[in-house]
């Protein structure tokens, strides 16, 4: 069945939950009763896999009394009605629980759906050290390979070497470990990920201590990132015996070392983390990362395979995520901080040791009062302090053209002075204006034509004279372009804005340079550029002016030439940048997340200090709208002026677009592929 666009299903989600409950100790009914009453709940919410805490049907502090046959015989009792009741549910339930089994008692993941038993996976690490005594009633169960179990009436594969998959949502593949398994050096979950499981789970009991809980943590948080799965972890909380230690019932969701959602500790009830993974993602992840399934070939997992259909529901249900409008730009103030100070510092140490390696040149750089040449001034500037030399070694030039506003040569010259950089003025309309006349163009004879050519005589002399600039005061020429532009290919190729010697900003999107503009102005030292306070003036200056190349004259109206006008908004390139190079994600999937992310400008975070009054929003069709134009820029169009970039630093995790580094296209490709995904999904709303 195909599913509509609104599903979170059609688009590689699933949704998990790690849920906690009150038991009552060795109460098997009343224990069936609270799981089946959350596992309503997360019908109801489209749930397709609920995890439980460990021997949840007795309680995991039940002691000696696990031994009685009365309490064993319940439990049975409580699985097979436990499977009965799910016919009708959605969620695949994983329940803890203590199962006999030959001559042994095991600790038991019990895996249920739609009214079958799937399989029992045991506990294969068995904690006897301090306030634990497991093996006085357990076996553990890394033996039970291929094993087959008995419950009552029902039967089914037992070990633990079973992964659950869905044959009808690709890449779901369950795995389900049980407490102390994760907590060895290599737990089953990791060979698990290896044969293929992507959301692994942790039925735990684990008694609560001073900072057991960050260690828990950080242990979902490592195995998600180092198996590349999501991690789904339930701990037992209320009802537990107190006779010795206390409980905590945490819970919480890690996707690829990120947390995805948690809950209080020390609940008054029933609580569960709920969070929608992203299969494509780790599937991504792991095409990439080749020494994922290098590892596998090394330690060669075995593992049986059980198969069971979700029959995912076609409604809209939402998505449970937190989705950043700006993948480049942490909502959290310090994370935001701490991106600042690395982005801006890989910018400036590549720039010191190319310097140094060359015979350290004076940097030359064009200067227009916008946001790149802003950044990548400031950059040199550090460049400079941290090498020891003078600013004013920077040579530093403002080359108005034909559309070139007061404001911003104001600011480009107000900057470079207060930065203390060398700075002249070139004008360079008299030798635009010559070269026009020598091409026959109609703007030499006095007509309103600004097209292609008009725009890129002006670029292009700008560059040349920067580089003739260099030769002659022996520099090098800092480029200023952005990881945005060159996504979408808006340079002026060859000797045009496209070239440099050193190009500083070619690893940072347009959507952060301003972020880390912000972070230069409020931080002294610690890595950043000292500035005076006219210096950080002019900055909030060029950051309150709007993104223009400044190479057509304003029209009748007054209103200056817009980048984003003529392109699109930089926050939904960037989004869909970031989506398509670090994932690969499918179009119809990207303007999905963008949809939900753009939607509504009052739902969700923004980053710190973006103003109230300044928040937007997109709806799908000009999400669909923009997300055309990037395709095509970036698949169709723009490469072969990335296939020819100079050097610059890789400074996102999402990636570059060096064609020495993360990207590496054909520069005569096509878009046809990815347009054609969009309109099967979005045909009302993608052009022919």
């Amino acid at each position: 069945m195909s599913l509509p666009f609104e599903s979170a299903y059609r688009h590689g989600f699933a949704r998990i939950a790690a849920c906690t409950i009150p038991i009552t100790i060795a109460d098997p009914v009343a224990n069936t009763d609270a799981v089946l009453a959350t596992a309503r709940e997360c019908d109801a919410e489209a749930v397709a896999v609920a995890v439980f805490p460990e021997l949840c049907l007795t309680g995991y502090s039940i002691e000696d009394l696990v031994m009685q046959d009365a309490v064993l015989d319940a439990v049975e009792r409580a699985i097979e009605r436990l499977v009965e009741a799910s016919a009708d549910l959605f969620p695949m339930l994983v329940v803890g629980a203590p199962l006999r089994h030959g001559n042994r008692l095991y600790n038991c993941a019990v895996v249920i759906h739609r009214g079958e038993l799937l399989g029992v996976a045991p506990k294969s690490y068995l904690p006897t050290y301090r306030e634990f005594y497991e093996r006085r009633w357990y076996a553990p169960g890394d033996d039970q390979v291929g094993e087959d179990i008995r419950v009552g009436e029902l039967e089914a594969p037992f070990g633990p070497d079973l992964l659950f998959e869905a044959l009808d949502v690709p890449g779901l593949v369950v795995h389900a470990e049980v407490c102390e398994d994760v907590w060895v050096p290599i737990p089953p979950s990791a060979g698990a990920a290896l044969a293929g499981a992507t959301v692994l789970l942790n039925l735990s009991g684990s008694p609560i201590t001073i900072a057991r809980a960050e260690d828990r943590k950080d242990l979902c948080q490592s195995q998600s990132l180092r198996c590349l799965a999501a991690y789904a972890y339930a701990a037992a909380g209320m009802g537990e015996s107190t006779n010795d230690v206390s409980w905590d019932g945490q819970t919480m969701i890690y996707e690829a070392g990120n947390l995805l959602s948690e809950t209080e500790r020390f609940p008054d009830g029933p609580r569960r983390s709920v969070a929608d993974v992203d299969l494509d993602r780790l599937r991504q992840d792991r095409l990439r990362q080749g020494t994922f399934d290098d590892n596998r070939r090394t330690h060669d997992p075995r593992f049986r395979v059980v198969h069971f259909e979700l029959d995912p529901p076609a409604a809209d249900i939402g998505l449970r995520r937190t989705l950043d409008r700006f993948p480049f730009v942490p909502d959290d103030p310090d994370r935001l901080a701490q991106d600042c100070y690395e982005a801006f510092n890989i910018q400036v140490s590549g720039l010191v040791q190319r310097l140094q390696a060359i015979g350290e040149p004076k940097p030359v750089i064009g200067v227009s009062g916008g946001l790149d040449s802003t950044h990548a001034l400031l950059v040199v500037a550090r460049a400079m302090d941290r090498m020891g030399r003078p600013r004013s070694d920077i040579l530093a030039y403002t080359m108005p053209g034909f559309a070139t506003s007061a404001h911003t040569k104001s600011n480009a010259i107000a900057l470079a002075e207060a930065v203390g950089a060398s700075i002249e003025t070139i004008d360079i309309r008299p030798l635009a204006t010559e070269m026009l006349e020598r091409l026959d163009h109609p703007f030499a004879d006095g007509e309103p034509v600004h097209d292609i050519t008009f725009e890129n005589v002006q670029a292009g002399l700008r560059t040349d004279y920067l580089f003739r600039l260099a030769n002659h005061h022996g520099g090098m020429v800092i480029g200023t372009s952005d990881l945005s532009e060159l996504a979408l290919g808006w340079a002026t190729y060859g000797v045009g804005d496209h070239m440099s010697h050193y190009a500083v900003n070619a690893g940072v999107p347009k959507t952060l340079i301003q972020h880390v503009i912000r972070w230069v102005i409020s931080h002294e030292g610690e890595g950043s550029t000292d500035l005076s306070s006219e210096a950080k003036r002019v900055l909030q200056s060029v950051l309150d002016t709007e993104i223009s190349p400044e190479l057509v004259p304003a029209g009748q109206d007054g209103k200056l030439q817009s980048t984003e006008d003529r392109i699109g908004p930089y926050a939904l390139h960037d989004f869909a940048l970031h989506h398509i190079l670090r994932f690969g994600f499918r179009p119809s999937k990207i303007a999905y997340l963008a949809a939900h992310a753009w939607g509504d400008k009052d739902a969700g975070a923004w980053p710190p200090g973006f103003p109230a009054e300044d928040r937007y929003a997109y709806d799908l069709p000009t999400v669909a709208k923009w997300l055309q134009v990037f395709l095509r820029r970036y698949f169709a169009f723009a490469q072969f002026k990335r296939s020819a970039i100079p050097n610059g630093p890789k400074v996102s995790p999402t990636g570059s677009l060096s064609p020495r580094g993360d990207w590496r296209a054909p520069s005569d490709g096509n878009a046809n592929v990815w347009i054609a995904e969009l309109k099967a999904a979005l045909p009302e709303l993608v052009e022919e």
